[in-house]
């Protein structure tokens, strides 16, 4: 395979989404249904704050992974509830009926801006996703990469993201590998303990 990454457009939202339900069968986000992910992802596209890649196969235009999030992440889930709250209404509708308890947290969901770090001015990586297939072959690190350097290219100060602290230990160890700082950890409503990670470009004075 000849995989190149390249921003993500909306013609790829669909592979994207399979990409992500494969990739995370057991999480709330594809809990919620193609349909919502297919929103969240198609945000990315459309946003002028939204930034995403895809690694795809350049010769068969098979889509293997994506990085999406806000370059700032201040208003944009707001901003997004506000816009199409009825897409996303449906969109969850059947997970809704499924399992009503849902409804709190799907709202903190639609308006998550990832908890900021104390550090000002920092971006967001909202969500990475690999196929199966083809982890552990450094498309993770590109897909990061390639999120980091269009920060970098916008002028921004640095990223931030957070992941599971518990049962996790790889994904931490990805994370650190690549520069990623824990600042702090905390524990969700759910009872879900998660880590948030920093990567500051530079340090301000003082």
């Amino acid at each position: 395979m000849n995989i190149k990454i390249i921003p993500i457009a909306r013609e790829q939202i669909d592979p994207v989404v399979r990409v992500h339900m494969a990739a995370f069968p057991n999480f709330f986000l594809t809990f919620l249904g193609p349909r919502f992910l297919k929103e969240f992802y198609a945000s990315f596209t459309t946003d002028p704050e939204g930034i995403g890649f895809v690694a795809l196969d350049d010769q068969t235009g098979r889509v293997y992974g994506a990085v999406v999030g806000p370059f700032n992440p201040a208003g944009y889930f707001k901003r997004l509830l506000k816009r199409k709250w009825f897409t996303f209404c449906m969109a969850s509708l059947t997970a809704v009926l499924k399992k009503p308890s849902v409804i709190s947290r799907l709202f903190r969901a639609v308006c998550y801006r990832g908890d900021a770090p104390k550090a000002q001015g920092l971006s967001l990586l909202s969500s990475i996703a690999v196929s199966p297939d083809i982890q552990s072959k450094g498309l993770g690190r590109q897909l990061v990469h390639a999120f980091i350097e269009e920060v970098k290219r916008r002028n921004g100060k640095g990223v931030f993201l957070t992941t599971d602290a518990d049962n996790n230990d790889k994904v931490n160890r990805f994370y650190q590998n690549l520069g990623f700082v824990l600042e702090t950890s905390y524990t969700t409503p759910e009872s879900r303990k998660m880590n948030r990670y920093v990567l500051q470009f530079y340090t301000d004075p003082g």
